[in-house]
């Protein structure tokens, strides 16, 4: 048999997600010696088969939705069809373009890149099976991002051709004329909004009594009236008891108050949630908890010089955070020390409209016992909002007593990048006297905080 080659480096990290090739681009700008181990493509959920590739196939849906409501504009045109394989294309060479470009900065950088399943035998100690070869990586410190993938509960007929995951849904051959969605989380409901414009008949299936069950409750309620208002059905308090075959496709049983329900469909996306991937460190002592790894403001583990970032470590798993813990594990890795704020953690959910948020809801604030102020705008009061045609939802902005804001939520047209302005100021402990006294541009979106604001302090302009 042959023998193992072995690699010596400073620090060595398994994943080549959001959370592992940022680590190594960073741990490599302060002057490490850098092997990277990724199994699959570089990038990781998020950019092949999450983030990006979802919001590519949502510009398809959003230009769908433009050309139906163009006549509002004085344009009179119609969809002659909707070539769902030019859309895949054009959302593979998206990918594509980004997975080249995460390669050239990592050989820029000089880290060295594993291609092969890596399973750690010790905590300096990793074996890499490449296409080739068998490769012994030894480290000084080790960084652990292997990610999460899709969750599949336990329904009797889940494993039936057809039914699919977010991955095996963004690489459809054709559009169905009808689709059932399982969850309605954050990958439901994008799913939800872009099939649903393309013209597919969606029917979502929720356990919950609610959608979006970690978001405030005032924008899951006004995004499930929109989403309704759209055709897509929701069905919430609904357990799924069998998915099973049938002449036009599947059929999905379920049960609303014990009363059993059945919808035909020609897809099942199942859209329940994420299962961490813990299977390449079983012979580490670390502490789990919740299947996910434990670790200190630091990202460090409870075996020292081993860290952790990204899903693995459970939490909201985003990207963006992902990049920050990953950032945040390696200089603590090369010692600097640099922490996490969880406090001003963006979340962004890309339906039609979207929706975003940072720090504490309303909920979560008073469940703390913190006694809050609430400023809210509605975007129907919003000049810009009014031209472009997107009247729906509203800012809201929550404060404490000092009126320092710990929170924000906002529905509406391009929420994903308004809430930056409220991540700024929750990160640098803005009051919201500072928001409602600083000039906005006039027609801005950008406005509705401005206001909202300036609700929160009674001193709003344009809300009765």
């Amino acid at each position: 048999m042959k023998s193992a080659r072995k690699m010596t480096t400073n620090i060595c990290i398994l994943g080549g997600g959001p959370a592992g090739y940022v680590a190594a681009i960073r741990a490599a700008q302060l002057g490490a010696e850098v092997v990277l181990v990724e199994e699959k493509e570089l990038g990781g959920v998020c950019l092949n088969v999450g983030c990006i590739p979802t919001k590519a196939l949502l510009s398809t849906a959003d230009m769908a939705s433009t050309i139906k409501r163009s006549k509002e504009f004085g344009i009179e045109s119609r969809i002659e069809g909707i070539n769902w394989n030019v859309a895949v294309a054009r959302k593979n060479r998206v990918v594509k373009n980004l997975t080249t470009g995460v390669e050239q900065l990592l050989d820029a950088k000089g880290v060295t890149i594993l291609k092969g399943r890596g399973t750690i035998t010790s905590d300096r100690e990793m074996l890499v099976q490449t296409a080739e070869e068998t490769v012994e990586v030894t480290w000084e410190k080790l960084i652990i991002t292997t990610g999460a993938v899709p969750l599949i509960p336990t329904i009797k007929g889940i494993d039936l051709e057809g039914v699919l995951t977010s991955t095996e849904a963004l690489r459809m051959d054709s559009l169905p004329l009808q689709m059932v969605i399982i969850g309605a989380g954050v990958i439901g409901l994008e799913f939800a909004s872009m099939f649903a414009a393309m013209g597919v008949k969606i029917t979502v299936i929720e356990l919950l009594d609610r959608i979006l069950p970690a978001e405030d409750t005032e924008i899951a309620s006004e995004l499930l009236k929109i989403m309704k208002r759209k055709g897509i059905a929701v069905k919430l308090s609904a357990k799924v008891k069998e998915i099973q075959k049938s002449e036009d496709g599947l059929t999905v049983t379920y049960s609303v108050d014990e009363k059993e329900l059945a919808q035909s469909c020609e897809k099942v996306l199942v859209a329940v949630g994420r299962k961490l991937n813990t299977d390449s460190f079983q012979n580490l002592p670390l502490h789990i908890e919740n299947n996910a790894i434990v670790v200190n403001d630091s990202m460090e583990t409870n075996i020292k010089g081993v860290y952790a970032a990204g899903d693995i470590v459970g939490g909201k798993l985003l990207a963006h955070l992902a990049f920050m813990e990953g950032r945040v594990a390696a200089q603590n890795a090369l010692g600097i020390s640099s922490k996490v704020n969880y406090k001003a953690v963006p979340s962004c959910i890309y339906t039609n409209p979207e929706a975003a948020s940072v720090g504490m809801t309303q909920e979560t604030a008073e469940n703390a016992g913190i006694s809050v102020k609430v400023g809210r705008f509605n975007f129907r009061n919003n000049g810009r909002a009014q031209t472009l045609g997107d009247r729906e939802g509203f800012v809201k902005v929550i404060a404490d007593q000092d009126n320092t804001i710990i929170g924000a939520q906002i529905l509406g047209v391009h929420a994903s990048e308004m809430i930056s302005e409220l991540t700024l100021a929750i990160t640098l402990k803005a009051k919201a006297d500072d928001l409602a006294d600083m000039i906005h541009p006039h027609p801005a979106l950008s406005e509705a905080i401005w206001e909202a604001c300036g609700d929160l302090l009674g001193r709003a302009i344009h809300k009765m």
